[in-house]
């Protein structure tokens, strides 16, 4: 599988877990311990991220999924994304929809961002410049910034979890350098044809996260045929970690009525 780790863990119906950009599967440490009592649970690094090879060749991160898939024989699956893993998710709901039975989000539509709320306009441009110019900690501490979101510092939010999301993000930005071949292939067209998602999308959406990205989420759950639109309060680009027990309890609600 192209040197692609995942974890592959519980019986029962498959649960996707899809984790953030600059992060790894162990995101969601307090989610896949409670599921896999009940479910199949699967949590993939995506190429370039944690313990997966980076990519050599052009790819896109909804073939990967849906390789992943095949290879494991899961049939229709629950998807279960935030941020980037959320817009992977939606795009292999319409790229690979025979594999996808619900798609769940956090944080993010498609694979087609766009950002016009100042602050986050702000937090991207220092990040990028920070990683064109090689500077890992630079990068890092800015990247950050989203687990806190606009309306916090991010003293305000429980170190145990700021300290989780630092380690990911140096193991997976330790793994590339300054002005490397980026060779992603984006998915086209996304959000022109989201309306054509058929199977249940709900948002469970970080009350306190940046405008953007929960008017992503929003206008995608408003968007597709069997969509909604939740948060959780007090949290903001990763309330499955800020506050996993609620977002275990939502996530569950869900599953049974799919």
């Amino acid at each position: 599988m192209n040197g692609m780790y995942w974890l592959d863990t519980g019986t029962g119906r498959p649960l996707v877990l899809l984790h953030g950009g600059f992060l790894d599967h162990t995101m969601w440490d307090d989610q896949i311990k409670i599921l896999a009592a009940h479910h199949r649970v699967i949590a993939p690094d995506a190429r370039g991220h944690g313990r997966s090879a980076n990519p050599t060749e052009p790819y896109r991160l909804t073939d990967d999924l849906a390789a992943l898939l095949r290879h494991l024989d899961t049939g229709p699956a629950i998807l279960v994304g935030i941020s980037m893993g959320a817009s992977t998710a939606v795009d292999t709901a319409l790229e690979h929809p025979e594999l996808v039975s619900a798609v769940v989000i956090s944080g993010a539509g498609t694979s087609e961002p766009y950002f016009t709320d100042p602050w986050t306009t702000q937090v991207l441009a220092t990040w990028h410049s920070a990683m064109a110019a090689g500077d890992l900690e630079a990068s890092i501490e800015a990247f950050m910034l989203f687990a806190a979101g606009p309306h916090r510092g991010l003293g305000d939010v429980d170190p145990g979890i700021t300290g989780r999301l630092r380690r990911m993000a140096r193991a997976t930005m330790s793994k590339h350098t300054a002005g490397e071949a980026g060779p992603l292939v984006p998915v086209r067209d996304t959000w022109d044809r989201v309306a054509k998602i058929d199977v249940p999308v709900p948002a469970i959406n970080g009350a306190i996260d940046s405008p953007d990205h929960i008017g992503m989420a929003e206008r995608l759950t408003s968007t597709v045929a069997n969509g909604r639109a939740i948060s959780i309060d007090g949290t903001a680009h990763y309330p499955n970690m800020e506050r996993p027990n609620v977002f275990n309890d939502i996530l569950e609600a869900f599953v049974r009525t799919v």
